[in-house]
């Protein structure tokens, strides 16, 4: 995203400020590099959807993909990454808790909730295997 800003700061937003270019000459100015980099972004098969329910065909060119369909698809895919993410994450937690209330099951503790258990558990394994290094380094790197 960064490549994308600076142009957008330095070609659009830079003369927008300094009172050069008008409004529709910055959204005109900027829509390109956004464009690039939502491409970038944007599973072909979310195009494809958002292009087939405007009832348009899949454009040779990449300047010619209209922003009607190019946000809800950029929305699209950056939503299933996130499902993705959350998913990874739930996973081991989700172990965690089969095993807890496993073990109290077996030890016959049937009135104590697995929850107050497993929790101090789930956060050690986060802190453990540096979960917050982990997510922002993969959300980061899903934006190259």
């Amino acid at each position: 995203m960064r490549p994308a800003y600076t142009e957008v700061y330095h070609e659009a937003a830079v003369p927008l400020m300094e009172e050069t270019i008008g409004i529709e000459e910055f959204f005109y100015i900027a829509e390109d590099p956004i464009r690039d980099f939502m491409l970038k972004q944007t599973r072909e098969k979310d195009l494809a959807l958002f292009l087939d329910l405007q009832g348009e065909d899949m454009p040779t060119n990449t300047g010619d993909v209209s922003l009607l369909s190019l946000i809800p698809a950029f929305a699209i895919s950056e939503l299933r990454t996130a499902f993705t993410i959350g998913f990874l994450i739930f996973i081991p937690f989700l172990v965690i808790d089969i095993v807890v209330a496993s073990i109290l099951m077996s030890m016959g503790m049937f009135m104590l909730s697995p929850v107050m258990i497993s929790l101090p558990f789930k956060l050690l394994l986060f802190v453990l295997v540096d979960g917050w290094y982990l997510v922002v380094e993969s959300l980061v790197l899903g934006f190259q």
